[in-house]
């Protein structure tokens, strides 16, 4: 069975933590796939807005979410703390690339991979329903040196 590779870039410029909440775990007792998705959109929001952005107000556009990719590495357990960093890359005429690396952070230990994720943005106009351009000046403000 041909998995999924998320091969992700070598710098992050933005990072945040999280921590596991009781409501995140699935039956199997650990943080379940929805839960997972939930987890970087909440990274997502957290990056955009430090950069001046949210998802429905990307400069003169909204974001939109094409496609997701994740590759879980380790289990995430309640009471876990993670550190979701963001980065992104990629940019065409519509859209780009976001790039997540979640790890488990401990106390006096090295951190742990717990999954990669990429999702796919378009810029789009809710109201016209149509796909829009990137906005340039949204493009420069998210571009990381070396990421573009």
């Amino acid at each position: 069975m041909e998995r999924i590779k998320v091969n992700l870039p070598g710098t992050f410029s933005f990072s945040t933590i999280l921590p596991i909440r009781i409501t995140d775990l699935n039956y199997g007792g650990h943080v379940g796939n929805d839960s997972f998705l939930s987890l970087i959109h909440e990274a997502r929001q957290q990056f955009l807005l430090s950069h001046g952005f949210t998802e429905l107000k990307f400069d003169s556009v909204g974001l939109i979410m094409a496609d997701a990719a994740i590759e879980y590495k380790a289990e995430l357990n309640h009471g876990d703390q993670i550190r979701i960093s963001v980065a992104a890359s990629g940019f065409d005429k519509l859209g780009f690339d976001l790039f997540y690396k979640l790890e488990i952070i401990k106390e006096n230990a090295e951190p742990i991979l717990a999954g990669k994720a990429k999702t796919g943005m378009i810029c789009y106009d809710y109201t016209a329903k149509k796909k829009m351009p990137v906005p340039e000046a949204a493009r420069m403000n998210l571009s990381e040196p070396g990421l573009g």
